[in-house]
C-alpha cells in the first residue's frame, strides 16, 4: 500500500523556552532600532515556533491507505481511554504525542511508499526529530536521496520538478487542479495554534483529514498525468 500523510503542529509558549533559547531566536531582532518593526518581528518569531520540531509538538497525524482510501487521524489527548471515533467515514483516535509517532512509524513500516505535500521540507524531518526527542526510533529513513521516489514521494518536489519552477501552497494547487481545498472551510495552518489554545483540538484533526484528502487527489492527478 501507499500511505498519504500530513501533520499539524503547535509551537510551545515562548516563555516556556530557556533563556538561552529565547535569546537565540531573537538575536537579530534585538538589533532592530525601529521599535514598531521590532515588535512585529518578535511576534512573527513567536508565531513561527510551530514550524520547528525543537520548538513545537505534533498535535495531529493524518494517514490514508491508498488501496482502501480509508483515513485515520491521530490527535492529541492525554486520556488513557482506548477509543476510536468515526465520523463521515473517517476514524479519529485520541492519544499522546509519543503514541502518535509510534503508530505513524508502524504504518510506515508496512507501506510501500509514503506520499506527502512538502513532506521533505517539513512533515518528515519534523516527525523524525520529534521522534528522537521522545525516544522513539523511526522504522525507515524517508529523507534519503532526494531524487529517489521509491520510498517517499513529495508532491511539491514533483510539481516543481525539484525546485525548477515556482512553489505554491496546497491551497493554490487545489484551486488550479479543481480539487476541493481544505482552506475553503475557513481554517489555515497558521490558525491551528488558536484552535489549540481554545481546546478545539478535534477541529484540528478534522482539518488534518481534509489536507490528507486533498493530497490524495493531487497525487492521483500527478500519478495519472505527470508520473512519466
Amino acid at each position: 500500500m501507499n500511505l498519504i500523510c500530513d501533520i499539524e503542529t503547535v509551537g510551545f509558549e515562548f516563555e516556556s523556552l530557556t533563556e538561552s533559547q529565547q535569546e537565540f531566536l531573537l538575536r537579530y531582532i534585538e538589533q532592530e532600532p525601529d521599535l514598531s518593526k521590532k515588535e512585529t518581528l518578535t511576534g512573527e518569531a513567536k508565531r513561527f515556533l510551530s514550524l520547528y520540531p525543537l520548538t513545537a509538538r505534533v498535535v495531529a497525524v493524518g494517514l490514508m491507505n491508498t488501496e482502501t482510501e480509508k483515513i485515520m487521524v491521530y490527535y492529541e489527548n492525554q486520556s488513557d481511554k482506548d477509543i476510536i471515533i468515526e465520523e463521515k467515514g473517517i476514524k479519529y483516535k485520541p492519544m499522546n504525542e509519543k503514541n502518535m509517532l509510534q503508530n505513524f512509524w508502524q504504518y510506515v513500516s508496512k507501506s510501500e511508499k509514503v506520499i506527502t505535500f512538502n513532506g521533505r521540507n517539513f512533515d518528515i524531518p519534523f516527525l523524525m526529530i520529534r521522534s528522537a526527542m521522545l525516544q522513539t526510533k523511526p522504522t525507515r529513513n524517508l529523507m534519503k536521496y532526494r531524487y529517489d521516489t521509491r520510498e517517499h514521494i513529495d508532491l511539491l518536489d514533483q510539481l516543481t520538478f525539484y525546485g525548477t519552477t515556482r512553489k505554491f501552497n496546497l491551497d493554490f494547487y487545489c484551486h488550479s487542479f479543481g480539487i476541493n481545498s481544505p482552506k475553503s472551510k475557513g481554517i489555515t495552518g497558521m490558525e491551528v495554534k488558536e484552535l489549540y489554545k481554545a481546546g478545539r483540538i478535534k477541529e484540528i484533526a478534522i482539518y488534518c483529514s481534509e489536507d490528507v484528502k486533498a493530497t490524495y487527489e493531487l497525487f492521483k492527478i500527478w500519478n495519472d498525468y505527470l508520473n512519466i
